[in-house]
C-alpha cells in the first residue's frame, strides 16, 4: 500500500507542476477550445491538458515499476497502445478527426491490445455466486472463447469513448477517473497485484494533480488526448485487474467501477434513439448537461463524483464478498 501511495503522490505532483507549462504550450500553438452552442464554458480555454496527465502517469509508473522489477506485458501494452491513442488525441485537439477516424483509432487500439499483446477478457464468473477466499468453481466460470477478442475490442472502445464523452464539465472526467482508478488500486492491493496497483495509483494521482487546474472555472481542458488516454488505461486495467481474476471477480465489478461513464453512454444513446438523432452527433444530451441545468456547474460535478464514489463502494463491496 505504501508503494501505491508513493506512486500516487509522484504522479499527482508531476501532473500539477507540468500542467502550467503544457497550458502555455497549447496557447502558443493555438490549441484553444472556443465556446459554442454545445459547450458549457463561456471563454476560450486551452486544450492538451491531457499531455500533463500522460507525462505525470509515466513519470511515476516507469521508475517504480523498473525499480521493483514489476514491468510486464500489460504495462508495455499501455505504453505502446496508450501512446498511439495519446498522439491521435493530440492531433484531434489541434486539427479534429472525424467520428469515423476516431472510431478506427480506438477499435484498432482494442485489436492491438487483444491480439498483439494478448490482453483480453477471457471470461466472466456468475456475479451472484459467493465464493470463499481463493475458491475456484469452474461451473460458474463462463469462458468467451472466440468471442474474447471482439468483446475486449468493444470494451476498450466503449469505455474509452464514454470517458471522452463525460469530459464536458470542468473537473468531471478527471474526478470520476480518479475515483475509479483508486478503486482499482484498492482491489489490486488486496490481491497483492502491485503490477496493477502501480499504474492504477499513478492514473488516480495524475488526474488529481491535473484537477488543481481543471476545477471550475478551468484554466485548461484535458482534451481528447487526456480523456481517451485515461479511458484506455482504465479499460485496460479493468481487464487485467478484475476480469482476469477468474476465481473471484464477477462481470458486475468492472461495470460498477466504471459506472458513471457507462451510465452516461446509456443515457445519451437512449435519448438520441428516442429523438431519432445520429448516435455520433455531439450535443447537450449528456447526463451532466441535464444536471447543470438543474443544479449549476459545480454542484453537478460534485453530484456525479458522489455517484461515481457510490458505484465504486458497491463494486468494492461485491469484490470483497466474492473473496
Amino acid at each position: 500500500m505504501r508503494i501505491a501511495f508513493l506512486t500516487f503522490l509522484i504522479a499527482m505532483a508531476a501532473a500539477a507542476l507540468i500542467t502550467p507549462a503544457v497550458r502555455a504550450f497549447a496557447i502558443r500553438m493555438g490549441v484553444i477550445d472556443q465556446p459554442d452552442e454545445r459547450r458549457v464554458h463561456d471563454r476560450p480555454t486551452p486544450r492538451w491538458g491531457g499531455i500533463a496527465i500522460y507525462i505525470g502517469f509515466w513519470l511515476a509508473v516507469i521508475p517504480i515499476a523498473l525499480w521493483l522489477n514489476l514491468w510486464n506485458n500489460a504495462l508495455t501494452a499501455i505504453l505502446v497502445v496508450g501512446t498511439i491513442i495519446a498522439l491521435a488525441g493530440i492531433y484531434d485537439d489541434r486539427y479534429q478527426l472525424s467520428a469515423f477516424q476516431q472510431m478506427v483509432v480506438l477499435l484498432g487500439a482494442g485489436i492491438l491490445l487483444a491480439t498483439l499483446f494478448g490482453v483480453r477478457i477471457e471470461g466472466v464468473t456468475n456475479p451472484l455466486i459467493p465464493l470463499t477466499p481463493g475458491e475456484y468453481r469452474p461451473e460458474y466460470w463462463i469462458p468467451l472463447g472466440v468471442w474474447s477478442v471482439p468483446v475486449t475490442v468493444l470494451w476498450v472502445f466503449v469505455v474509452t469513448k464514454t470517458v471522452d464523452a463525460i469530459d464536458g464539465l470542468d473537473g468531471l472526467a478527471a474526478g470520476v477517473t480518479a475515483i475509479s482508478a483508486s478503486t482499482l488500486t484498492l482491489m489490486a492491493v488486496s490481491e497483492k497485484q502491485l503490477a496493477i496497483a502501480i499504474p492504477a495509483a499513478a492514473l488516480a494521482g495524475a488526474c488529481v494533480g491535473f484537477l488543481r487546474h481543471n476545477i471550475n472555472p478551468a484554466s485548461i481542458f484535458m482534451g481528447t488526448v487526456g480523456a481517451q488516454f485515461i479511458g484506455f488505461v482504465l479499460a485496460t486495467l479493468a481487464v487485467v485487474g478484475t476480469f482476469k481474476v477468474a476465481a473471484t471477480i464477477s462481470v458486475l465489478v468492472p461495470l460498477l467501477v466504471l459506472g458513471v461513464p457507462l451510465f452516461d453512454a446509456f443515457f445519451v444513446v437512449s435519448r438520441r434513439v428516442l429523438a431519432g438523432q445520429p448516435l455520433h452527433k455531439a450535443d447537450k444530451r449528456h447526463f451532466h448537461h441535464w444536471l447543470v441545468t438543474h443544479l449549476g456547474h459545480r454542484r453537478a460535478v460534485v453530484v456525479i463524483w458522489a455517484i461515481g464514489a457510490l458505484f465504486s463502494v458497491v463494486a468494492f463491496t461485491l469484490y470483497r464478498m466474492t473473496r
